[in-house]
């Protein structure tokens, strides 16, 4: 149910969006071009400097790189088709798209995703670089084209007020590194259009549409075009507007731990990118400062030693700057942007990560910063959002002990007390990732169900209801009942209590190299099916483990970005009978477990693992 503010706000932006309609803005002066850091000489001979050359090679023959494919447009680009489906919406008023209806108008992650010119950006770097006049004049074509495809408030790219904050940036960073290089005539007309969609961020702001990272996005563009085209008419307005939601939206979006309340690590980094942007633009006031440096620290302790973030919960494909290369490496420059700004050396993990983002919203400076030694792994507990990490040295242990995200928690999967590991750079037991949001519902619900995690599923059904592709309805109950961290042990107790089942699960990590999953589970009087589901990087990976009941081998599947998937290394263990019932795993980082059973000692339930090299361990059950 809506409430009365509720109407009223969206009943203001209907009238202010059909009065832009009728009389689209205009400017009378154009302002010039913003000076943001720009450093192409101190990359220009690097390896970044070489993949933004031969990327900006590939957008020059039409060949974009969107999440997994590379789409081939030939030589005129239509902006508003799904080119992976090969469908194309026509030219409605904005809130006629059905944006959400695949059949009508494709998928629309991978029409917006070229939509937001982020590719334009890679063709200003290589201009930059090197003075090649067919990357200007390729810019200009694009954005010829987009203008006639894509009128004011006509179509799908104008649906969604987050895609027009990202292609506002993106406009703004190419302006910043080439402005000064482009004809008058056609400069006026980007900055109206520029101006334009200011004006559509102002009256489209997603304060209870998505008031998530969507007014996020939509408020640091704001800003963004506030602070750095202060002759615009409404500049100071922006200005202070952004800036005042994005002061509000730390607070209300990141959790006490530094955690984003999404509960996913990937639009943690979304959400952490806004928020440094914003920061290295504004003054921002002394709590912002201290919420965004507990998001960095957060991230850093989930990105451990190799730098790359598990892909828990949703990951969408995109990103705020150079949505290009590996997924869970994304927040390597975002977290070497914090550590140059923050003066964390720990957090910059190698020069090249300097090169990706903090170069270009830092300055020439930030290369200065010298990358640290890889960090051992440092056990922690983040309570509010319930994760944890345990391990020791280059191993680490990534649980989502926590409950389901804010509101509708749509970006949640139904994963909790599920983990992944890994030593180094190695995964060894992994998330499945996303794979889709809307073009197949079948595989959306796949993939974020509890079937595609390291986790236990009672009677074929997911730890909570799947109500449509972005929510959930009747979420379980989450708490962490201990924890505790010394030389030689970390341990982690959390249950997870959903349908009359109680899903207890302690964690045991054996300092340096054994993790000990033990599952105690209750419910009901009746027969009970219960699955126990692992899913691995290789096959290899389950030499290194032992379990306590039959395992087979299962279909698994993986998304490492969003639209793609490949079949990957999986087992389950199943169980049908009464509860309770105790189930338990482990996996060695150094020697392989031979077996692994439940015994009784004193009354008192404890685990042995036996080695192929001859040692046996057992262990008391807390």
């Amino acid at each position: 149910m809506r409430t009365p503010a509720e109407l009223a706000f969206r009943l203001r932006q209907e009238l202010r969006n059909l009065r832009l309609w009728g009389v689209p803005p205009k400017l009378a002066a154009v302002p010039n071009p913003p000076k943001l850091p720009a450093a192409p000489e101190a990359v220009k001979e690097t390896p970044f400097g070489a993949s933004i050359l031969a990327l900006a090679d590939e957008i020059l023959k039409h060949r974009f790189p969107v999440f997994g494919e590379v789409i081939e447009t030939g030589p005129e680009i239509r902006w508003r088709r799904d080119y992976v489906h090969g469908i194309e919406s026509g030219l409605p008023y904005f809130r006629r798209v059905p944006y959400l209806d695949f059949e009508r108008v494709g998928d629309h992650k991978y029409v917006w995703e070229l939509n937001r010119h982020q590719h334009l950006v890679v063709l200003a770097q290589a201009f930059c670089f090197t003075g090649n006049q067919a990357y200007l004049r390729e810019i200009q074509a694009q954005l010829e084209s987009w203008w006639v495809e894509n009128p004011f408030l006509r179509g799908i790219n104008w649906t969604s007020a987050l895609e027009v904050a990202f292609r506002t940036l993106s406009w703004v960073w190419i302006d910043s590194l080439t402005g000064n290089s482009l004809p008058n005539g056609f400069r006026r007309r980007w900055m109206t259009a520029l101006y334009q969609h200011g004006c559509f961020l102002e009256a489209n702001l997603s304060v209870y549409f998505s008031p998530n990272t969507h007014l996020l996005g939509e408020a640091a563009a704001l800003h963004t075009v506030g602070a750095l085209y202060p002759s615009l008419p409404r500049a100071a307005r922006w200005r202070a507007l952004g800036g005042r939601l994005l002061e509000e939206q730390i607070e209300r979006q990141v959790l006490p731990d530094g955690a984003h309340f999404e509960q996913s690590t990937y639009y943690h980094v979304y959400a952490l990118d806004f928020f440094l942007w914003h920061e290295l633009l504004a003054r921002t006031s002394q709590a912002y400062k201290e919420k965004l440096l507990q998001m960095a620290e957060y991230l850093a302790a989930v990105a451990g030693p190799s730098a790359r973030i598990p892909l828990i919960g949703d990951d969408d494909g995109g990103r705020l700057f150079h949505p290009y290369g590996a997924r869970d490496s994304f927040g390597r420059a975002t977290l070497a942007s914090c550590g140059v700004h923050f003066e964390k050396p720990a957090w910059i993990a190698s020069r090249d990560a300097l090169q990706e983002q903090a170069v270009w919203w830092i300055g020439p400076a930030a290369l200065d910063a010298s990358p640290s030694a890889p960090v051992c792994v440092t056990p922690r507990l983040f309570r509010n959002s319930g994760t944890a990490i345990l391990g020791a040295g280059d191993v680490q242990i990534i649980v989502k002990a926590g409950g389901f995200g804010a509101a509708t928690a749509g970006h949640n999967h139904s994963d909790v007390l599920s983990f992944v590991c890994r030593q180094g750079a190695h995964d060894l037991l992994v998330d499945s990732g996303t794979y889709t949001y809307l073009a197949d519902p079948a595989w959306r619900n796949r993939f974020r169900g509890s079937a595609a995690h390291n986790t236990v599923r009672i009677d074929g059904k997911d730890q909570a209801v799947a109500a449509g592709p972005f929510r959930w309805d009747s979420r379980p109950q989450a708490s962490i009942r201990q924890w505790s961290s010394t030389a030689e042990r970390d341990l982690l107790d959390a249950q997870c209590q959903y349908s009359g089942f109680r899903h207890r699960r302690q964690f045991v990590f054996l300092k340096p190299d054994l993790l000990l999953i033990l599952d105690h589970l209750e419910g009901p009087p009746a027969v009970h099916l219960v699955e126990q589901f692992w899913h691995a990087e290789g096959e290899d990976t389950f030499e290194r483990m032992a379990i306590s009941h039959s395992a087979e081998a299962m279909e698994s599947w993986r998304s490492r970005v969003f639209g793609t998937k490949h079949k990957g290394a999986g087992r389950c263990v199943t169980y049908r009978g009464t509860l309770p019932i105790r189930l338990a795993a482990c996996i060695s980082f150094a020697s392989c477990p031979q077996a692994l059973g439940w015994e009784e000692t004193s009354g008192q339930p404890a685990v042995t693992v036996n080695f192929s090299d001859g040692r046996v361990i057992t262990l008391a059950v807390p």
